[in-house]
């Protein structure tokens, strides 16, 4: 066709009953309308004559954008003489076909080819969002999303324009602005069974971050997370303004603060004898299992409660024997419920407390869901060491430690005290070291597991005591916004990654099973030793269980000192300038110590970093002695029994001796199986 277009007057054109689109989209109608207006027409439409009317034309090809000059015609934004470009056909009996060929060849663009259209606009011709908004009729959120999804991955980005991934799946990947991390996300999913599952990604890379109505960020707010440097990014692929704050431990750390602060005024107020933080919204059990409880008395109803209840009670008994009324099922299920919950309120009213009560009482402040501070509706009884002596007789006031406001986590007689988070977190490294070695010995897992099973299933009580729960559920901590960053914490990490992990994804649970018991021998018993590993509790020094997991890693022959030293950023500056002396009076004398007697906290702390690390220069013996200390918390020979329980004497042997943790032991933890079949049932059953 070597015809020419030509120009008409808006005016003069219609569409025609030729044209073979009947339906349109209205967002995608308004979209072309806002392009149309800032760029005019810049294809031409396909029309055919109309008889007897000369100048006239019946649109075959470009209906909607017909239509979109006309509403702007119609709106003012162009005038009424208005002019578009109009390809005449010849014959009219080629106007459906015509029609057909423009709208059945049309590509959709890539959505991948999208971003980088507006990231090509935004670089070249220096146009803002707002104006790409404007000038293609989206909303300027929509623009930033594609402008984000341009910054993602480059595999991730690839994958999305090769069709390997949808956009959905990408807009997943994009929730985070962190490339790396999306890359690595991506990676590790690969073709798991959750590579497409939304939530899973954006949990992902949510970890370590927090969304804008958490209780934390409600309690500390944006201002104050702003202003401390905090960093938050929205979300610009959900309908709502929902937000993701991505300085999580910032925000730990901040309201731990906030807490510690409304802890002070609760205790001042209220006259209790302690008062703990939980930077959550609810106490774990191990916390307070082995606390005793307040039992206050239950103050007397008043003559008003006790009528309110009356009341409530016949109108609950109303509901028994239901009447016709306006409100709907939903309605009338609200109003039972709202009866009930006041009813239950004025009946389990606060219990009233003596002051003499309140004053040996220990209560929990944790983070409302509304975001404020709220004291547990349980007290307890402070525990009796801490009761002995409250206050921490070494330190100065300046140099407590964030946490300190907890309770002492262990007493040792003429010993300071350390504060509840930092033996929480010893015993954390601890516990890391312990399950290192245990998932490294199947044959020491194995003979672990035997025990707590059989052990667990004759006894009635005890559980506490063996530190362990053999389902494989990996205990909850009680550190919040802790991330360990011990070689024995990458250690796991590299024994998680080496396991072989073929079996999983299978649909069916026969299935799976069938593919487990297929893996070798050392495969199967690398799942059951990391299987029994993870179910070790982090318990701090002096607490119920921690005399057997102390143990236990006698049994493994668990060389601290090798896998971990005292740190200013773990240890030093956690604990008292008195306490740090006393550590370098141990290892040095009175000499050592007081030649550091006169320096500040801080500087103090990363000499004795240096000190313990081998790094300080001091005399060879004070050097191997300092490279053997170690804090009491992170010892596995409970105090006083140090020579008792190191000589193993009396004890069968069920895997004593130094671990190596290279995994060569793993071929032999089946090999005692009376055959092939019973070690697989064995493994598959415990794992």
């Amino acid at each position: 066709m070597n015809q020419l277009p030509i120009l008409v007057a808006a005016a003069n054109l219609s569409k025609s009953p030729s044209n073979v689109r009947k339906s349109s989209d209205a967002v995608a109608d308004a979209q072309l309308e806002a392009n149309i207006a800032a760029k005019g027409i810049r294809q031409n439409l396909i029309g055919v004559p109309v008889a007897r009317k000369k100048g006239h034309y019946r649109i075959a090809a470009g209906g909607r954008r017909l239509d979109a000059v006309h509403r702007l015609i119609e709106k003012g934004v162009f005038g009424p003489d208005y002019q578009v470009p109009v390809l005449v056909l010849r014959d009219a009996k080629d106007a459906i076909a015509t029609s057909l060929e423009e709208n059945f060849f049309k590509l959709s663009m890539n959505p991948a080819d999208t971003c980088r259209a507006f990231q090509d606009i935004v670089e070249t011709e220096g146009k803002t969002p707002a104006e790409i908004a404007k000038r293609f009729g989206l909303t300027e959120r929509f623009v930033l999303g594609r402008l984000r999804l341009a910054d993602l991955a480059p595999c991730i980005f690839d994958a999305l324009r090769d069709g390997e991934i949808s956009l959905e799946i990408a807009t997943a990947y994009a929730s985070s602005p962190d490339a790396v991390r999306q890359a690595q996300i991506f990676e590790t999913l690969g073709q798991s069974y959750y590579r497409n599952n939304l939530n899973e990604i954006r949990r992902q890379l949510a970890q370590g971050s927090y969304s804008g109505n958490d209780p934390k960020a409600l309690l500390v707010g944006p201002h104050a997370y702003v202003a401390a440097g905090g960093r938050i990014d929205s979300d610009l692929f959900t309908d709502d303004a929902s937000e993701m704050w991505i300085d999580g431990d910032l925000l730990d750390q901040l309201a731990t603060d906030r807490l510690a602060q409304a802890a002070q005024a609760i205790r001042e107020r209220e006259g209790f004898g302690d008062v703990r933080i939980v930077s959550g919204t609810h106490i774990a059990y191990s916390a307070t299992w082995d606390l005793k409880p307040i039992e206050g008395e239950q103050p007397p109803l008043t003559p008003e409660q006790e009528q309110r209840l009356a009341d409530i009670e016949v109108e609950l008994e109303a509901f028994e024997n239901p009447v016709e009324t306006d409100e709907t099922e939903e309605e009338v299920e609200a109003r039972y419920d709202r009866l009930n919950a006041e009813y239950e309120a004025i009946r389990q009213r606060a219990p009233i407390l003596t002051e003499e009560q309140k004053a040996s009482a220990l209560a929990y402040v944790v983070i409302g869901s509304d975001g404020q501070p709220r004291v547990h509706e349980q007290l307890y009884h402070v525990p009796a060491e801490q009761a002995d002596d409250a206050q921490d007789s070494t330190g100065d006031d300046d140099e407590v430690d964030a946490d300190a406001d907890r309770a002492p986590a262990q007493v040792v007689p003429g010993q300071p005290k350390i504060s509840q988070r930092l033996a929480d977190e010893l015993a954390e490294m601890k516990a890391e070291l312990l399950r290192v070695h245990i998932a490294s010995d199947p044959r020491f897992a194995l003979d672990l597991a035997t025990f707590c099973m059989a052990d667990a299933a004759t006894r009635t009580y005890g559980s506490a005591e063996r530190a362990t729960d053999l389902r494989a559920n990996a205990p909850a901590s009680p550190l919040h916004g802790y991330e360990s960053d011990t070689p024995a914490a990458d250690q796991w990490l590299k024994l998680e990654k080496d396991l072989d992990r073929c079996w999983i994804n299978h649909a069916d649970v026969r299935t799976r099973y069938d593919a487990f018991c297929a893996l070798s021998q050392e495969a199967r018993a690398a799942w059951f030793s990391w299987a029994i590993a993870r179910t070790v509790q982090a318990v701090p020094a002096g607490r119920t269980g921690s005399v057997f997991l102390d143990h236990l890693g006698v049994k493994c022959g668990i060389d601290v000192t090798a896998w971990w030293r005292p740190t200013a950023r773990n240890y030093f500056d956690r604990v008292s300038k008195a306490m740090i002396l006393q550590a370098f009076e141990t290892v040095g004398g009175l000499e050592l110590s007081s030649r550091y007697a006169a320096s500040k906290k801080h500087d103090l702390a990363l000499s004795a970093e240096r000190l313990f690390s081998g790094d300080l220069i001091v005399e060879a013996e004070v050097k191997e002695r300092a490279l053997q200390w170690l804090p009491d918390a992170m010892r596995f020979v409970p105090v006083g029994e140090a020579e008792a329980s190191l000589t193993g004497d009396g004890d069968a042997d069920c895997g004593s001796g130094p671990v190596s943790v290279d995994g060569d032991a793993a071929a032999e933890a089946l090999a005692a199986a009376p055959d092939e079949g019973a070690g697989e049932d064995r493994v598959a059953q415990a794992a």
